[in-house]
């Protein structure tokens, strides 16, 4: 019997809404140990199931699958799921927030889809465009409570958590996606209003965390994904998080700063990240895959296991649930308003 890969530390993007000869091949590739879907790989629940299944087949191991379905203008999967409102919508009605999570993880669990990047626990300051309303709020302790809840509901479904971007990217105005954002505030403002969402969910158990691009001069030059001053220092140390860091896409414009390709992979492995991400651009998976070391670290695959999703029910068994079927009508209704 052949030997299982282990789960690897990159995780890349497919093109289509199959598997092409192309994608089995870097599936089956040693470093990789994740894939994130996007719209462009979705038209159906069916479909995207019977795509998740490909992809389990194409790995000889364990291996993630991975979206955005924060809700709002992030939500990769919409057509035959429920529509998901921001996260801000749930400030108006926080005592749907639990059941929110509970029900985006579930419809992507009966899917054969691990987790979503989610929740977001940046506090909206008002000059970020990119968070915004992705933000569940502009207060601190209602941020705590409410991504919490939100939390508990995704772990109540079977889904793993992981929230971003930490330290906190709400205070700057520019995008990562497109520039370098520079947050000049003293460690002390940061740390008293945008980690303590981060610092409650450790506390709880949260299983993933996704730095930001974003640089903090008061703690150190480099963005806080290839700094092993925030990731090991205060992140591991500090604030106790045993789970896996997950450096937010090394092609975005934020992280170009630090070098080419093989160059961000390298800083962002050292700086303590479990998994590297390396979306949109498949010369720069190619080169990521085949620059970073092949090698087994027991630590990064347990906590990457972890983030394995644990369900028995499927999609539609789901649809036929009462329980759903309610849920699913608030949450739709929440949208609908919130719009």
């Amino acid at each position: 019997m052949k030997k299982q890969l282990p789960i690897g530390p990159i995780m890349i993007d497919i093109a289509g809404t199959m598997l092409s000869q192309y994608d089995k091949e870097k599936i089956a590739h040693p470093n990789t140990g994740a894939i994130i879907l996007f719209a462009r790989n979705y038209e159906t629940p069916e479909q995207v199931a019977e795509l998740s299944q490909q992809i389990k087949a194409a790995r000889k191991g364990s291996i993630l699958i991975a979206v955005d379905q924060e809700g709002g203008r992030v939500q990769r999967f919409q057509k035959g799921l429920t529509r998901l409102p921001p996260a801000a919508a749930y400030a108006k009605q926080p005592e749907l927030t639990e059941d929110a999570g509970w029900l985006m993880a579930a419809e992507l669990l009966g899917l054969g889809i691990d987790f979503s990047f989610a929740p977001v626990l940046d506090i909206d300051c008002g000059v970020s465009e990119i968070i915004g309303n992705r933000s569940f709020s502009q207060d601190t302790e209602q941020t705590c409570q409410l991504t919490s809840h939100y939390r508990k509901g995704m772990r109540r479904a079977g889904m793993a958590a992981i929230g971003k971007h930490f330290p906190g990217h709400g205070a700057v105005a520019l995008d990562s996606h497109l520039a370098l954002p520079v947050d000049d505030r003293d460690f002390d403002s940061i740390y008293s209003k945008d980690i303590l969402p981060f610092k409650q969910l450790i506390n709880e158990g949260l299983e993933g965390i996704m730095p930001a691009h974003v640089v903090y001069p008061a703690v150190d030059e480099l963005p806080a994904g290839f700094s092993a001053i925030w990731i090991n220092e205060i992140l591991r140390k500090q604030l106790g998080f045993k789970g896996a860091v997950f450096s937010d896409d090394l092609s975005m414009a934020g992280a170009a700063t630090v070098g080419d390709f093989s160059e961000r992979a390298r800083l962002a492995r050292q700086a303590g990240c479990d998994m590297l991400l390396v979306c949109n651009n498949a010369t720069a998976a190619e080169q990521v895959l085949d620059t970073t070391p092949i090698a087994s670290n027991t630590v990064r695959e347990q906590r990457l296991l972890a983030m394995l999703g644990n369900t028995s029910i499927t999609q539609q068994a789901l649809k036929n649930s009462l329980k759903w079927q309610a849920i699913s009508q608030q949450i739709a209704e929440l949208s609908e308003s919130y719009a």
